[in-house]
């Protein structure tokens, strides 16, 4: 019999860890799961044991299935979030699949609504969402360097540095990067 290796992140072991119990807490099947997140169940079952690492577009229809930010799912699996998060402190993931960076600069917390991301994509890379993880999630991405075309449904705007988008979203998204990649952050405000 051969051995499988784990993730060797804690973070994503946690990450692994919360979304196995994300499954079990609304009662999903690992089938159930995989017809509403279009996930293959081996993949989801490969996730949960913390064999292989999520993409980010994983990580966003599994949200959506469960009625989640993926901030509130990174901060479920970072612990509890304190009133000064210093830069050292924040929780950070990067995608393998297209190596987006995203920062939780500041995680969600007992009795706040808003949270703030900060975002790398690199040089031509591109991530997609199908629809948000909460409906109706209010979200202000301010561009800070490089260039970044955000698609909302059908409309699509092309952001310069010190641009600022202001949606609530109600459908798929994708956010592509220009030559020189794009740094953003990203103010959330769940209903």
């Amino acid at each position: 019999m051969q051995d499988v290796a784990l993730l060797d992140d804690p973070l994503e072991r946690r990450i692994a860890a919360r979304l196995a119990a994300l499954r079990a807490e609304s009662g999903l099947s690992l089938e159930e799961l995989a017809q509403r997140s279009g996930i293959s169940r081996a993949t989801l079952s490969r996730l949960e044991r913390g064999e292989t690492s999520p993409t980010a577009a994983m990580l966003g229809r599994l949200c959506a299935v469960h009625g989640w930010t993926l901030s509130r799912l990174m901060a479920e699996a970072e612990g509890a979030a304190p009133a000064l998060v210093r830069l050292a402190d924040q929780p950070r993931w990067t995608d393998p699949e297209t190596g987006f960076r995203r920062r939780a600069a500041s995680p969600p917390g007992a009795g706040l609504r808003m949270e703030m991301v900060a975002g790398e994509l690199p040089a031509g890379a591109a991530i997609a969402y199908p629809a948000p993880p909460v409906p109706r999630m209010e979200q202000h991405l301010l561009l800070t360097t490089g260039a970044l075309r955000f698609e909302h449904g059908p409309q699509g705007w092309d952001l310069a540095p010190g641009d600022c988008l202001r949606l609530i979203l109600n459908g798929p998204t994708r956010l592509a990067a220009g030559p020189d990649g794009a740094a953003y952050l990203i103010a959330i405000a769940a209903p």
